[in-house]
């Protein structure tokens, strides 16, 4: 599997000593929240063991004054994030670089660098019943001007759908967008907006719940945050927004010794997935790439070059988002071909 990929196999990817699992109730606040930013210097809001639980709520990257005139009323609009942004309006010290209101960060006991942060994704609910869409991204020509207020697009957490337009109905398969830990120290305070090395702002549509998350720590503690809810999204985002929506989720937060990664990886009931960002497209799907030979060689022990082969026969070369800042590429190999 490759929740037990590692990068050399003399190495063991093996979990901090078991204890009595505990859940911890994380609810966004203004002082639970990282608006905006990772940080190898952010302080933690929470400390965990490994292998807890967390619940936690994200809120949907927007404000109360943008929603209103979307045309949401006043009293759809979730208390907590008229705190937060009441608590945090443009300008000040501690919000920004980027957009998103990310709920954390969360010290997990026995991270250290070279390790790696193992995330599984037990549930997703939707939190609130609308989410919005607004017009930006990789053809912006395309949005009217002046600019017009973000898309409401109301959700039915019944059926888990949500009508887009008459005889449109989009099937809602709900996932963070963001989930990631501190940069590097020596890269200070980076935006929330472009994913790396740290994960964060992936914008993978297959990690909904059911799905892990293997993610390279690179500070203490590893400082995991989450957010950027959104309720469905195509491969490309490319208007630069999904059905964004706020989500309460249960995440399990596992540090996996000996197991060095230099990128994100993920596993899902159907497939291993591994993934590349970078400012060129090439640059990142070349990176997806050899992320996956470099999978292949060390699980499935075969050479570079039936690795390579395999991955041309069998896997599946996506473009992940294209919006934000550095674009991202996963690739995608089918389990099933392993017998």
């Amino acid at each position: 599997m490759l929740l037990r990929a590692i990068a050399a196999a003399s190495l063991c990817a093996c979990a901090v000593p078991v204890h009595a699992q505990t859940t911890h109730r994380l609810e966004a606040s203004p002082s639970t929240v990282a608006y905006g930013w990772y940080d190898a210097a952010g302080p933690p809001v929470l400390r965990i063991k490994s292998g807890d639980i967390i619940d936690v709520d994200t809120l949907l990257t927007n404000t109360p004054a943008g929603l209103q005139r979307a045309g949401v009323p006043p009293d759809r609009i979730q208390a907590s994030l008229k705190a937060i942004t009441e608590a945090f309006p443009q300008g000040h010290a501690r919000r920004g670089p980027g957009g998103h209101i990310l709920t954390g960060p969360v010290f997990v006991e026995g991270a250290e660098p070279g390790d790696t942060l193992e995330v599984k994704i037990l549930s997703i609910d939707l939190a609130i019943p609308y989410g919005y869409n607004g017009c930006a991204g990789y053809l912006p020509e395309n949005c009217p001007t002046p600019r017009a207020p973000a898309r409401i697009i109301p959700l039915d957490m019944a059926t888990m759908t949500a009508a887009f337009a008459p005889g449109i109905v989009i099937p809602l398969r709900p996932f963070f967008g963001s989930m990631g830990v501190a940069p590097p120290p020596d890269a200070g305070r980076i935006s929330s907006n472009p994913p790396w090395i740290h994960a964060g702002n992936l914008d993978n549509k297959a990690l909904v719940a059911g799905t892990t998350l293997l993610i390279p720590v690179h500070a203490a503690g590893a400082l995991f945050e989450v957010g950027d809810g959104h309720a469905a999204q195509g491969d490309g985002e490319v208007d630069q927004t999904a059905i964004e929506t706020s989500l309460r989720g249960r995440l399990q937060l596992t540090v996996r010794k000996g197991m060095k990664l230099s990128w994100p990886r993920a596993e899902t009931p159907t497939d291993y997935i591994t993934m590349g960002t970078d400012e060129d497209l090439v640059k990142a799907t070349k990176t997806a790439i050899q992320e996956m030979i470099d999978f292949l060689m060390a699980e499935k022990k075969l050479d570079r070059l039936s690795a390579y082969q395999l991955t041309s026969i069998a896997g599946n070369v996506a473009i992940t988002q294209l919006v934000d800042g550095k674009v991202g590429v996963h690739v995608k190999m089918p389990k099933e071909i392993f017998k």
